[in-house]
């Protein structure tokens, strides 16, 4: 499994991404309050055990400090030691992370057809709160005439 980094967990929290990030964010919350399973005794559920985090309240820290590295690298390292000693969960925890990668993952295909574009032209993704100032008395017609007053 590929590690996850605290930026990506940053990321997450903060909703970067769009609708995908927040859906992402919202799997590995509920993945997290997944009971916790300790061994490899089948049916043997366990309480948290003592010491080791279940990642909860990291998860619920990041939530309010979405930009805290360091709260993101204290849920990494819980979401690790869980893994580490719940098979269930490393399961769980390795397929949401490749769901998380493809669904917000930096991958854009951007297509510019059909002739002259008039105005301004983005190129991207996940773009919010843009602004544009547009004036007519720049605009030029397909000649390069300036429009008449």
């Amino acid at each position: 499994m590929d590690p996850i980094t605290a930026a990506a967990l940053t990321a997450l929290a903060g909703s970067v991404g769009g609708d995908a990030g927040r859906q992402a964010w919202q799997g590995l919350t509920a993945l997290v309050r997944r009971p916790f399973r300790r061994g490899a005794v089948e049916g043997a559920r366990n309480e948290e055990p003592a010491g080791i985090s279940s990642g909860e309240l990291e998860v619920t820290e990041l939530e309010n400090s979405p930009a805290d590295l360091l709260r993101a690298q204290a849920l990494a390292t819980a979401l690790g030691v869980r893994a580490a000693l719940d098979a269930e969960f490393r399961a769980l925890l390795e397929e949401w992370w490749q769901d998380a990668q493809s669904d917000t993952g930096a991958e854009v295909h951007n297509t510019i057809s059909g002739g002259t574009q008039n105005g301004p032209v983005l190129q991207g993704r996940d773009f919010s709160s843009l602004t544009f100032n547009m004036s007519r008395e720049n605009d030029v017609d397909h000649q390069g005439n300036a429009p008449s007053a």
